[in-house]
C-alpha cells in the first residue's frame, strides 16, 4: 500500500468514526432560532403597558414615622442602566516584626540550649568509647574546641538564615527554620543520652 493511499484511509476512517461518534442534534444545539430573532411585538401582537398597584395598605414604619408613599411602576418602565465598578479587595498585610521579637528569641534560646545539650551529650558518649553517628559532625569530632565549634556553627547558622527568611519576608520560613534545628536537636541529644 502506497503512503499517500494509507494517509487517506486514515482520514476518511476519521471522518467516518466523527459522524458515528457525534449525535447530529448536538451539532447544531447552540444555533439560534428564528423565534429568538423576532421581535415580540410581531408574534404576540400590540403590547399594552399594564400599571400594577397594590391594594393592601403599606405597613406603618415603626417609630411612628409616615409610611413610604405608593408609587405605581409599569411593567414596560425603561431602568436607568447600571454601571459596575469592580471591587478589589486586598488581603491584610501583617505589620513586619522586629527579627528579635519575643517569639525568635525564645526559638534562638531553645536551639542554643538544645545545641548546648548535644555537644554534652556527644562529647560524653566519644569520652566513653562511642562514636559519632553524623556524617557532618564526625568530622570535628577530632578535639573538643573543635566539636564545641561545630555546635556553635550550627546555632549561628540557624540564626543566620532565620535572618535571610526575616528580610526577603519568608516570615514563617524564618520561625520554621528554627523549629525544624529545635527537633532534630532534641532528637539527636535525647538519643546520645539514652545511649550514654
Amino acid at each position: 500500500m502506497k503512503p499517500s493511499s494509507s494517509r487517506a484511509a486514515r482520514q476518511l476512517i476519521l471522518i467516518i468514526a466523527a459522524f458515528l461518534f457525534l449525535p447530529s442534534e448536538s451539532l447544531f444545539a447552540q444555533e439560534p432560532t428564528l423565534a429568538a430573532l423576532t421581535p415580540a411585538s410581531s408574534v404576540l401582537g400590540p403590547v399594552s403597558p399594564v400599571e400594577t398597584v397594590s391594594t393592601e395598605p403599606v405597613p406603618s414604619a415603626p417609630g411612628g414615622a409616615a409610611p413610604l408613599p405608593e408609587a405605581p411602576m409599569p411593567l414596560n418602565a425603561a431602568l436607568a442602566p447600571v454601571t459596575l465598578a469592580p471591587v478589589v479587595v486586598t488581603p491584610k498585610e501583617r505589620a513586619p516584626h522586629r527579627f528579635l521579637d519575643r517569639k525568635n528569641q525564645a526559638l534562638f534560646a531553645a536551639v542554643a540550649s538544645l545545641a548546648a545539650a548535644d555537644f554534652y551529650a556527644t562529647h560524653a558518649n566519644l569520652a566513653s568509647g562511642g562514636r559519632e553517628l553524623n556524617p557532618m559532625t564526625r568530622i570535628f569530632c577530632g578535639s573538643t574546641p573543635a566539636l564545641a565549634a561545630n555546635f556553635a556553627l550550627e546555632t549561628g547558622s540557624v540564626i543566620g538564615i532565620s535572618y535571610l527568611f526575616h528580610r526577603s519576608g519568608h516570615h514563617r520560613l524564618e520561625r520554621l527554620t528554627a523549629v525544624v534545628n529545635i527537633g532534630t536537636s532534641a532528637a539527636a541529644a535525647g538519643y546520645s543520652f539514652s545511649h550514654h
